[in-house]
């Protein structure tokens, strides 16, 4: 019998794509399942993009590329970076890999290992402890409250330092609870970081689109120039373009951290797909029109999800501004039965809804915040007027 390595067998599976599976099994046993736990959009790419993708295939664009992306792809990258951000950066600083999340472990293992500390806000996004464990570094967790926004003060940053620190991971706009940190509490955490550590800066950005109210997005790389050498940019086209299955992921670091990636991505998977790169090129330098209609419609699915979550008994809801997700705080239930089942904790809330109400939400375990649950408002106003229907009147039977 083969013996499952140690490695694999600390690592957790994603709770994002555990809750996606179950709610297909369902699915495909004929129920109708209301499902929010996936974050991804519901729109279809954009005819444009996939316009580029089909001409590029029929046009011989089917082979290996270079490991980190063509220069055809970087460039855009670079003038996407300018026109939208007012950053400039240039192809040695870029590396395009196979989403967003390749993109991180890639960044993680070119720069820490075994002794190595990575401070990471909590909520977090479910992969980033597991993908800093895999490299032997340890994640070094801060917590933040509803109070505070979901966000991690100077002090807060200050105090998790030490020596072993290589990495501070931020997000902003944020997964799973859509904070958005202003341009103003980002400098005083990069102060606070520049002042007290050598520590390098990887940024997760991939919602930077979706934003709204007066909320607006800030580039960390943007904020001083001491930056140049320690930011590392994450990025990728999945939630803005509508493009999660294309798989396009890109960072922006200094050249030395993207030559490590382009070695270790050489030996994983050689080149991100050939087809993608060009409807990557597509996306980012067509008509941007798509995304101000996305952003849009999520902005009106945002404004219906918080309506109907406010009107919930026993659901306390923290109010965003980015991303698509509500992330809401449902412990007042903890310790009721529902259908004779006790609900103790975030994943038996979430596991028995699925199996009651077969409403699908991700427990807020998972994100390093125990009590809350993660909704996701990436589908359709029908879905969430019906779902969350559903969810008022099964948190109603809690006795």
């Amino acid at each position: 019998m083969i013996r499952i390595s140690q490695l694999a067998a600390s690592v957790k599976p994603s709770a994002t794509i555990a809750a996606g599976t179950k709610a297909r099994q369902l699915k495909a046993a004929g129920i109708k399942v209301w499902d929010f736990s996936l974050g991804e959009p519901d729109f279809n790419t954009p005819k444009h993009i996939c316009d580029a993708a089909e001409k590029a295939a029929l046009g011989g664009q089917t082979h290996y590329t270079p490991t980190s992306g063509t220069a055809e792809v970087k460039a855009a990258i670079c003038r996407w970076y300018k026109s939208y951000h007012g950053y400039e950066c240039a192809p040695e600083n870029v590396i395009v890999s196979n989403g967003a999340k390749h993109s991180i472990h890639n960044a993680l293992a070119a720069i820490v290992g075994p002794g190595d500390e990575v401070i990471i806000p909590t909520p977090y996004w479910v992969s980033y402890s597991d993908l800093v464990s895999m490299t032997g570094a340890t994640p070094v967790l801060v917590n933040t409250t509803p109070e505070s926004g979901f966000k991690m003060s100077p002090a807060q940053l200050k105090a998790a330092i030490t020596p072993k620190t290589r990495i501070l991971m931020l997000n902003s706009p944020c997964n799973p609870t859509g904070t958005v940190y202003s341009r103003a509490e980002l400098e005083a955490l990069v102060d606070t970081l520049l002042a007290n550590s050598e520590a390098a800066i990887l940024s997760d950005e991939i919602y930077e689109q979706l934003t709204y109210g007066d909320a607006k997005p800030t580039c960390v790389a943007t904020l001083r120039p001491a930056l140049k050498d320690r930011i590392i940019t994450i990025s990728g086209a999945s939630k803005s373009y509508a493009m999660t299955g294309w798989r396009m992921g890109w960072a922006v670091a200094p050249a030395a951290v993207v030559k490590a990636m382009d070695t270790i991505q050489s030996q994983e998977t050689s080149c991100p797909s050939s087809v993608s790169q060009a409807a990557l090129i597509a996306a980012l330098d067509g008509p941007q029109e798509c995304v101000a209609e996305m952003r849009k419609e999520f902005a009106a699915r945002r404004e219906l999800t918080y309506k109907l979550l406010d009107a919930i008994p026993g659901a306390k809801v923290v109010k965003s501004d980015g991303a698509f997700y509500a992330f809401f705080d449902v412990s007042a239930v903890f310790g009721k039965s529902f259908g004779g089942k006790v609900v103790t904790d975030s994943l038996t809330y979430c596991n028995t809804l699925l199996e009651q109400a077969y409403v699908n939400l991700v427990p807020g375990v998972a994100f390093g915040a125990e009590g809350f649950v993660r909704m996701s408002y990436a589908t359709n106003a029908a879905t969430i007027e019906g779902g969350l229907a559903k969810l008022a009147e099964w948190m109603a039977s809690g006795k």
